[in-house]
């Protein structure tokens, strides 16, 4: 008996999943492929980010991460609307509004204003906040038109040009039409508007994938934006002009693989993790505004955002900073789990720059979930930020796996249960 028990043993052994080992070549690997010129700059509404999001898709497929219920493959489809004015004829008091000093927010639906006693008038007056009441106005369900007084123009300046191009939004979210014109009238003078439009669906894809726990319906997202701003105007006629974002943020979709191939690896989790690379955070977050409406947020235990980990903060190579870190436990727990090594999570250190807000955690915090950005980059002085110099060769390598492994290592308390973050109080977030 003593005799077989040695070779038993060894066959229970080998029997056992073996954990993933982290490495700078699978790092690399990924990084260099999903920063190359081929991917020209993984820009939202273009073709470019097609190509990005089957380089993931094929990732998730060989790690054999499950599918969302209902799908077929790991990209998770959706369509946003482009409504763009085409013609707008536009009085105030019996004369013609120059196209400089008008423009047009709302749904599909043209605009044919002449009877304009059905329409509500609003003023935002001298002396009042410009953007608070714009944002009053804009969120309120009712047709309207606005006199903007001419001692804002200066702001009106600034705000008319953008929202001048083509609006995007859900199709089960067109809001109502709103005319804002800068004007010395009254919400008494007479107007009238005549707008017509054209509307294009676009498709975008979140690359989604999961690994069911023990307790289905208690999440744990690990997540990253995979697009990037694509392709610049050059200086030069020789000039770079792609924008490759191998740290904003093919650093943090890296990370986002790597993790999911960790955790598969590791057999079945308590918890249900879901590994996301959310499209279009560079262009107004409808990837992550459109994933958060696939679950309950009451279900969704923490988010582990990851963004710009290619570069060493501030505080040292083995460092990472956590956004919002006030607004929940999850810091605590990241730096209770950190204990002992020689990796240390901290409180962001940029707050005037409202990074929590800035990235796909926000949409998910604001439906009261832990949801929180890990980054190491020292964003005030990073000189690759949104510019074509964002390349793989400015990404340190070591430093970005050791990265990974570290959060892999911080999240297994609340992976496994054993830690669950306090929820954000939503009702406090900006």
């Amino acid at each position: 008996m003593r005799f077989f028990l040695i070779p038993l043993i060894f066959i229970l052994i080998q029997c056992q999943p073996q954990p993933y080992e982290f490495s700078e070549d699978n790092s690399s690997e990924i990084l260099k492929t999903l920063s190359s010129d081929d991917m020209r700059g993984r820009q939202a509404f273009t073709p470019d980010i097609d190509k990005a999001a089957d380089y993931i898709n094929d990732k998730f497929d060989q790690i054999d991460l499950d599918e969302l219920d209902g799908e077929s493959d790991y990209l998770q489809k959706f369509e946003v609307l482009s409504i763009k004015v085409k013609n707008a004829d536009i009085e105030v008091g019996g004369t013609e509004v120059s196209p400089a000093n008008f423009f047009v927010l709302g749904d599909t639906a043209n605009i044919e204003w002449a009877e304009t006693n059905q329409i509500e008038t609003v003023k935002i007056a001298e002396g009042e906040n410009f953007q608070q009441r714009f944002n009053e106005i804009r969120e309120k369900n009712v047709e309207a038109f606005v006199f903007i007084d001419e001692s804002h123009e200066a702001i009106f300046r600034r705000y008319q040009p953008f929202f001048s191009r083509a609006s995007r939004t859900f199709p089960e979210e067109q809001s109502s039409n709103k005319v804002f014109v800068l004007s010395s009238g009254s919400s008494e003078t007479s107007f009238s508007a005549y707008v017509t439009k054209s509307t294009d669906r676009l498709e975008l894809a979140n690359v989604v994938g999961k690994i069911e726990g023990n307790r289905k319906d208690e999440y744990v997202v690990f997540s990253a934006h995979y697009d990037h701003i694509g392709v610049r105007q050059p200086n030069s006629a020789n000039a770079d002009s792609i924008a490759n974002g191998a740290n904003d943020n093919a650093s943090g979709t890296t990370a986002v693989i790597e993790l999911a191939k960790y955790f598969k690896s590791k057999g079945t989790p308590e918890r249900t993790l879901l590994f996301v690379a959310f499209t279009a955070e560079e262009s107004g977050g409808y990837g992550s505004k459109y994933f958060s409406k696939q679950l309950e947020p009451d279900q969704i235990m923490a988010m582990f955002n990851i963004e710009m980990i290619g570069k060493p903060a501030v505080e040292g190579p083995n460092t990472a900073w956590i956004t919002g870190f006030e607004k929940s436990s999850f810091g605590e727990l990241l730096q209770k789990s950190a204990e002992g090594t020689i990796y240390e999570f901290y409180p962001d250190p940029y707050p005037n720059q409202n990074l929590f807000y800035r990235s796909d955690n926000a949409t998910l915090a604001r439906l009261g979930v832990p949801a929180h950005t890990i980054s190491t980059t020292p964003i005030d002085v990073d000189p690759d930020y949104h510019k074509v110099s964002d390349e793989f060769e400015t990404i340190d390598i070591a430093h970005l796996t050791n990265t990974i492994r570290a959060i892999s290592q911080a999240a297994v308390g609340i992976v496994s249960g054993q830690d669950t973050p306090t929820r954000v109080d939503a009702s406090q977030l900006n």
